[in-house]
């Protein structure tokens, strides 16, 4: 376990936590391999649970256990102008003052190096809106390249201070996950999968989801937050366990 990961961090509305809440979308049982993760592009928790997520499924993986894992999307703030805002001046509105978005950076940096990554929030000008990211990373599931869309969006993020809403800054995201620059930004130009995003979004919110990351198997909610790997591998083993249990019994 890392020690300087606090267990079930998670990111809502107003802010990021250290405390995780359950979810259940409530989801006909199936084979045990299918996990969403709800999440939003701009959640510092959500990059750290991916790569604790990672690290659970090689240790999976390993006892012969796979998953396939879809991402799913969440706006942590629904009402951002199109445009986004300055970041320094939103945060301290958000959190109360500069001095205290200061000081949540500084623990969310330091939580994210205990994994490996090296956040920048220095580099960050830009709070975005992120439905153009959430869109992206649908389209890229499309082509089979979500997961390096998602982590393409990270990396701009966190640890380049890109500004994510940003058509150019996500077509450059999506060539490096091995997309076509000039398809992704003749698709983002559109509106297309606008709606949907949004819909989701509202179905997560009306199905219990309040903080990000939200994770879920075969459509049963199993915790929210940036767990430790281990955490993670053993509830994945037991999740799978339980519903292939269940579907042979109703076979």
């Amino acid at each position: 376990m890392d020690d300087n990961v606090p267990m079930g961090a998670v990111c809502g509305p107003d802010g990021c936590e250290d405390t995780a809440t359950p979810a259940s979308l409530g989801a006909k049982p199936a084979v045990g391999t299918r996990i969403d993760i709800v999440s939003d592009a701009i959640c510092p928790w959500c990059y750290i649970g991916k790569r604790q997520l990672e690290r659970a499924l090689d240790m999976l993986r390993a006892e012969g256990l796979t998953f396939q894992v879809h991402w799913n999307p969440f706006q942590l703030n629904p009402d951002m102008p199109k445009e986004g805002r300055d970041r320094t001046a939103y945060r301290a509105w958000k959190f109360g003052s500069a001095e205290k978005a200061a000081a949540l950076d500084a623990r969310i940096t330091e939580a994210a190096a205990g994994v490996g990554l090296a956040f920048r929030t220095d580099l960050m000008t830009r709070s975005p809106n992120t439905i153009d990211a959430h869109r992206l990373i649908w389209f890229a599931g499309q082509k089979g390249v979500q997961d390096a869309a998602m982590e393409a969006v990270f990396v701009a993020y966190f640890t380049q201070g890109a500004d994510i809403g940003d058509h150019a800054v996500l077509a450059d995201c999506a060539e490096t996950a091995g997309l076509d620059r000039a398809e992704v930004l003749d698709f983002l130009s559109g509106d297309l999968a606008d709606r949907e995003m949004r819909a989701a979004d509202q179905g997560a919110r009306e199905a219990g989801v309040n903080g990000v990351p939200s994770f879920f198997l075969d459509g049963y909610g199993m915790f929210s937050g940036a767990m430790p790997a281990e955490t993670i591998a053993n509830a994945l083993r037991q999740g799978q366990k339980i519903l292939r249990e269940r579907a042979g019994s109703q076979g």
